[in-house]
């Protein structure tokens, strides 16, 4: 049977970039979105050796919880927590809303969608001997804040704190792992004057790709079967001192 995996959030941007890397891998990917059209648009392709498959859900509601633990079926090789609200808050006129949107989207879901998926992940071990969950990141919250961006941060924290968590919780039967980016693709508000700042502070001279952050993704989901509770950092070096 065609191993299977989900990637939230991968309609678009660095979610489908992970969600093709695993469907030229052999994988049949289902992809989330809150967006119906976008959706509806995307339907189900061919890739490489597996497919890619859309899915209307909102995981931040439990009628969306349930309509992905559905369709994943009853083995699950790699679930990958890549749903995101990037908001700028600026300090001063955050409300307590934006900061239950952002732990719901980062946090609150993932580790109940975790939960959920379980059952599944623990039967693709048994079928592939390995089954893995891997978390989108973000190194400005792990010691580099970026300004405006403060309940953004604190749910990227949990999920960060999560990580460590649910790798001592499902071992030795699922990996947890996460993959941390820095810039791999430029947020639309960002102008031209930020983006030389920002890329002039890092060392390896460019901003990332997408697809850069996939191949990570791919490499912890599918081929680091010794590696649990790690964090690996795709940021071309930016997080350094």
């Amino acid at each position: 049977m065609m191993p299977r995996a989900v990637v939230t959030g991968g309609t678009h941007r660095v979610g489908r970039a992970i969600a093709g890397a695993l469907a030229v891998r052999g994988m049949h990917v289902l992809v989330t979105t809150r967006d119906a059209v976008r959706a509806r648009s995307f339907g189900s392709i061919a890739c490489g050796d597996g497919s890619i498959t859309a899915l209307h859900a909102d995981i931040t509601t439990d009628q969306g919880m349930a309509a992905v633990c559905e369709a994943a079926g009853a083995s699950l090789r790699t679930l990958v927590h890549n749903a995101s609200s990037y908001e700028s808050t600026p300090f001063g006129s955050i409300e307590r809303s934006a900061i239950e949107s952002s732990l719901a989207v980062h946090a609150t879901a993932p580790l109940l969608l975790t939960q959920a998926l379980l059952p599944a992940l623990r039967r693709a071990r048994e079928e592939h001997g390995d089954a893995s969950v891997v978390a989108m990141l973000d190194i400005h919250a792990m010691g580099r804040p970026r300004a405006g961006r403060a309940a953004y941060l604190l749910g990227k924290a949990a999920l960060h704190g999560l990580v460590e968590s649910l790798a001592i919780d499902l071992a030795p039967a699922v990996r947890v792992n996460g993959v941390a980016p820095g810039v791999v693709d430029w947020d639309q508000q960002a102008d031209a004057a930020e983006r030389a700042r920002y890329e002039a502070r890092i060392p390896l001279a460019r901003p990332g790709t997408p697809e850069d952050a996939a191949e990570a993704v791919c490499w912890l989901a599918l081929e680091a079967r010794y590696v649990t509770g790690t964090v690996v950092k795709v940021d071309g070096g930016r997080a350094l001192p």
